[in-house]
């Protein structure tokens, strides 16, 4: 775009630091849109004019547009996901104001740490047996959860190792504010924001697999929009860019970019069809001064912001237009549109679980001969041999 292309579409190969799950492979092919002077309705349009192009040929659907939007903070909120499966409800629901009522010191201690209680309702699940409880804590186990507390409903009111640690007021709004019913399994997280996320979302989708509640059949898109430009690395305590250092921020948020840096909204948007992220985008910076300042607020001195990229901020003082695009995963795209449980069903050569190819046996050991032509050593604590 600062070259002067005023917009073009590629099919890229792509090989990237993936973690190995049915819909992802280290190795993939996008679909490539960049632009310049976008309007984000117009991108949008664009998007969601080609998935109903590419559904009508290729499956004979046709999918009604607008596809639905929902803030990132929303998709959060209400699905514990950035990448939501909006074709059932099991929504997530926040009790924190209740749990702080209740002498329960697990939830009150996950309250003065700062952190939250949310729970979800499985319907009609109030007869799982102490064995079904026991797996679903240990499922929420890997998400750092550090337990999973529950309630039954049931005809004379609410049964749980935890009742009585709840006024039979705060118990009766806690089923009223969860839309439970007898018959009904309320389960909850005490955690930070985040950890209850993960544990629920992955738990409502879980729940959602197992109890049947995912019409195969249906396409439930969403646009994900308004994501958060930065988000804090405890491990490095400093913040990193949550798409890329190059995502342009919110007008209304550069205010805050300097105060706080949390709170600052991305101009970035991914496409998700039934929980799972299609693809995603963003509109860039194209502003030197900005992006000097995006830098700073990384950690990077401006002496290392340009030994990285002072080749792109001064082409921006020259003069770049304001620019954008998507990435579409072709692969993961002809997934869902086949309706093939992996990724794997639909790339020529996949790699397997250990990211090795079955065809090539790559990754293997180089040559030692190799690794001398190109200056490697592999052990760094050995001395350096003559060049």
């Amino acid at each position: 775009m600062i070259s002067g292309f005023d917009r073009y579409f590629q099919i890229v190969r792509c090989f990237r630091d993936e973690d190995l799950r049915a819909d992802r492979q280290p190795e993939f092919t996008q679909i490539d849109v960049e632009m310049s002077f976008p309007q984000i309705e117009e991108l949008f349009a664009l998007i969601e004019g080609m998935m109903v192009r590419v559904f009508r040929v290729g499956r004979g659907i046709d999918i009604p547009t607008p596809f639905p939007r929902l803030t990132y903070q929303e998709a959060m909120d209400r699905f514990g996901k950035d990448a939501p499966d909006v074709r059932f409800g099991m929504e997530l629901c926040d009790i924190t104001p209740l749990a702080a009522a209740s002498e329960f010191a697990v939830f009150r201690q996950a309250i003065e740490a700062g952190g939250q209680i949310k729970g979800l309702n499985a319907k009609g699940c109030a007869g799982y047996s102490r064995k079904d409880l026991d797996d679903l804590t240990t499922f929420v186990k890997p998400f750092r959860a550090k337990g999973l507390a529950w309630m039954k409903v049931i005809a004379e009111g609410v049964q749980s190792p935890i009742a009585r640690f709840f006024a039979e007021a705060t118990l009766q709004a806690i089923v009223q504010q969860m839309g439970g019913e007898p018959g009904d399994l309320l389960l909850f997280v005490a955690d930070q924001p985040t950890v209850v996320a993960d544990a629920l979302g992955n738990l409502r989708v879980h729940l959602g697999e197992r109890l049947e509640l995912l019409p195969r059949e249906t396409l439930a898109f969403v646009w994900v929009v308004d994501f958060p430009l930065l988000e804090y690395n405890e491990e490095g305590r400093r913040y990193v860019a949550k798409h890329h250092p190059f995502t342009a921020p919110r007008d209304e948020d550069l205010p805050l970019l300097q105060t706080d840096p949390a709170r600052v909204r991305a101009k970035a948007y991914d496409l998700v069809l039934n929980g799972r992220e299609l693809g995603g985008g963003s509109i860039r910076i194209h502003h030197r001064e900005m992006q000097e300042l995006v830098f700073q607020v990384l950690g990077m001195s401006k002496a290392e912001a340009y030994a990285q990229f002072g080749f792109l901020m001064e082409a921006m003082e020259l003069g770049a237009p304001p620019h954008g695009g998507i990435a579409l995963g072709l692969d993961r795209l002809i997934m869902l549109l086949t309706g093939v449980p992996s990724i794997r069903d639909t790339i020529a050569f996949p790699k397997t679980q250990k990211a090795t190819c079955l065809m090539t046996n790559a990754p293997s050991r180089v040559d030692e001969n190799q690794l001398k032509e190109l200056h490697l050593r592999l052990n760094l604590s050995e001395p350096e041999g003559p060049r």
